[in-house]
């Protein structure tokens, strides 16, 4: 695989993710026994903004920078936000993004721990030089849809898998999912389940939703933020995170996120956003 995320951090998909990320992590926060972070494509962790690759593109302009002036925010945004902020103390300018991996190291506790898998080579090596010493991460160089099939479910029986490929594969990339979900919805039914995916044509991604909702997943949230509609496939027009076993009342907190995103990252008059149930098994 080509793709680097360097070029596209803290971009508006970024936003979405990291901050329905903080949610689920704080939500698992709520009980005091410990619990297991696993993220299948981890990258490097850690993205420096002034370098040649992020430079080029730009996308964080449009991104996580028009969130940093925020003084009213949901409470999850806010935690976001303000974790970047903390990476980017002293700095006169936005120099470094988190990715996921390093969002969820900030947000665990002592007794909680990390599985980080990438295939990659260098960023599987940049990925373990920013855990170097922090004993609750282990970084895995393989392929995380295996990763996911041999280590689930965790010895802590709590925890979160995030699913974030970079879809070189296109629409195939669903197929894949599709698969690793039906895997681990055997061996480990109550995990929950936070997958990324791009919006480009609306075609593509109603199978995968058709494919959740029969599942046999007892409860599968959506979100969505769109900033162009959804029928070009040249371009990314938005985003959605599929929450399988999404935590009890977490629809409330992303109802409040999103229009305040739709807000914030518009880049014209064709934005909208959504929250959806594909199974509700209350």
């Amino acid at each position: 695989m080509n793709y680097r995320h360097a070029f596209h951090a803290g971009n508006f998909a970024d936003v979405l993710k990291h901050a329905v990320l903080v949610g689920l992590i704080e939500a698992l926060k709520a009980k005091q026994t410990p619990f297991c972070y696993v993220d299948t494509h981890a990258g490097r962790g850690r993205y420096e903004l002034t370098g040649s690759e992020a430079q080029r593109t730009g996308e964080a302009a449009d991104g996580v920078q028009r969130l940093l002036a925020l003084t009213r925010a949901p409470a999850l945004l806010h935690i976001y936000v303000n974790l970047v902020r903390a990476l980017n103390a002293g700095q006169s300018e936005l120099a470094v993004y988190p990715g996921s991996p390093l969002i969820a190291s900030l947000l665990l506790r002592e007794q909680d721990s990390g599985i980080l898998c990438e295939l990659q080579p260098d960023e599987a090596d940049a990925l373990r030089t920013v855990f170097r010493g922090d004993p609750r991460i282990a970084v895995h160089a393989r392929d995380g849809y295996a990763a996911m099939k041999a280590l689930l479910p965790p010895p802590q029986r709590r925890g979160l898998i995030l699913i974030d490929p970079p879809f070189e594969a296109q629409e195939q990339e669903f197929r894949v999912i599709e698969k690793a979900l039906a895997d681990a919805q055997r061996q480990w039914p109550t995990g929950i389940y936070a997958i990324w995916y791009p919006i480009k044509l609306r075609q593509h991604v109603q199978p995968f939703h058709r494919w959740l909702a029969r599942s046999g997943f007892a409860r599968v949230l959506v979100a969505e933020l769109l900033l162009h509609p959804d029928n070009s496939a040249l371009r990314l027009n938005g985003c959605g995170m599929a929450i399988v076993n999404p935590p009890w009342k977490f629809e409330r907190q992303l109802e409040e996120l999103l229009p305040t995103l739709q807000v914030l990252l518009a880049q014209g008059r064709y934005g909208q956003h959504r929250v959806e149930w594909l199974v509700r098994g209350d």
